[in-house]
């Protein structure tokens, strides 16, 4: 039977780890995630993880310990924030290049300097081309429940998955989570059978020098297993809802039927967004919400199709995309994903980018409303608009 207990999001990750069986965990610890691996430590302490624990001297090192580990044929894990995932860039190519199904937990910190142990999402949004599906959580439950998705889906498709969520918000805030008994876990997440690993009694060369001749090759059958990762997660995502009665969508539209200006978030935000919407519709405003969970592979069929006004009755004019990010010089990244994916599109809504909530500032529901507000009294975007600048 599953229980339910008031915990906070790191140790709602742990537990997902636990559950997943994970074999190999490499711990460094850094604000805000070192909770994840502290409790980690004690499972393993306590005989209630059979996992091999190892204690690093970096990030780096983490991610060659997980991606050995991986190719060994081991389900592996780690955990790191902000300056740890940067000094991880490097390896994150090696994982997903190499086909390794590790899964991370990235608990956002803005990046320094300044120095900042508060949330934004650059540390992860800047990692989006190293070849790691990314998946972004809103609440303590939705972390537990995507570690088990996460390790599924990257034993699916050999891809590593990163999940995400918001330092301090979720990371270290206490909300009631279920977590799941533990055969249930093992009925939707079976023990791991690498296809090809280290194996003495088989001996196989990997990683190898390769050449001009077949380089482009290896790129276009990954970009193939990203594209099958949005089938299989549709797969996933649905016995996991049959299971445990919790759904997750890579994508989630409020108030399609009738809605003109769409709210766009990501992470934590969106539970502040949906207060902002109620509030606003009680106003008689034709408002809406897209929360969008997945960032790699970038859904955009499912986007195109949810707010591309070809369906009949949508007349979404106008989406207010939320970044709690920048990609200076270019502005926000969520809004230039999404600008990408709907170009071209007929009848497609506006994009409105918004910078919110940097560092660490409060995203309240007046600081959302304030972002509808400007996109309603604009025809178009003129630029990227920065909500709650100090004066």
């Amino acid at each position: 039977m599953s229980v339910t207990e008031v915990i906070m999001g790191n140790h709602a990750a742990s537990e997902g780890v636990r559950l997943a069986r994970t074999q190999v965990i490499a711990a460094y610890p850094i604000t805000p995630q070192t909770q994840i691996v502290e409790k980690l430590s004690e499972m393993c302490a306590r005989g209630e993880l059979p996992a091999r624990f190892i204690k690093v001297e970096s990030e780096h090192s983490a991610m060659a310990c997980c991606l050995a580990a991986s190719q060994a044929g081991a389900r592996a894990f780690t955990a790191t924030s902000s300056q740890g995932l940067a000094l991880m860039h490097e390896l994150l190519f090696w994982t997903a290049y190499g086909r390794l199904p590790v899964v991370m937990a990235n608990v956002n910190r803005a990046m320094a300097p300044g120095w900042n142990i508060w949330n934004d999402q650059t540390d992860s949004l800047a990692q989006r081309d190293t070849g790691w599906i990314q998946i972004y959580c809103e609440t303590n439950q939705e972390v537990l429940d995507t570690v088990l998705m996460a390790f599924r889906l990257a034993e699916t498709v050999d891809l590593p998955v990163m999940l995400v969520y918001d330092a301090f918000i979720l990371s270290h805030t206490y909300e009631p989570v279920e977590i799941p008994d533990q055969k249930e876990a093992d009925r939707f997440l079976p023990s791991r059978k690498a296809k090809f690993k280290i194996d003495t009694s088989a001996p196989r060369a990997f990683n190898p020098l390769v050449g001009a001749e077949h380089y482009m090759e290896f790129r276009h059958i990954m970009e193939q297993a990203h594209e099958e990762a949005k089938r299989a997660y549709k797969d996933i995502a649905r016995d996991f809802s049959k299971k445990f009665h919790r759904s997750y969508d890579v994508m989630e539209l409020v108030h399609a039927d009738d809605s003109e200006i769409i709210i766009v978030t990501s992470g934590s935000i969106t539970s502040t967004a949906r207060v902002a919407i109620r509030e606003l519709r009680e106003k008689g405003e034709k408002a809406g919400l897209l929360k969008m969970r997945m960032l790699r592979p970038f859904p955009t069929e499912m986007l195109r199709e949810a707010v591309g006004n070809s369906g009949a009755g949508k007349r979404i004019t106008k989406l207010a995309v939320l970044d709690r990010d920048i990609s200076h010089g270019a502005g926000g990244i969520w809004a230039q994903e999404i600008k990408a994916a709907l170009a071209g599109v007929p009848n497609a809504p506006q994009v409105f980018p918004f910078h919110i909530g940097l560092g660490g500032r409060d995203v309240t529901t007046e600081s959302i409303i304030e972002a509808y507000d400007y996109a309603k009294q604009h025809e178009r975007p003129e630029r990227a608009v920065w909500i709650g600048l100090k004066k």
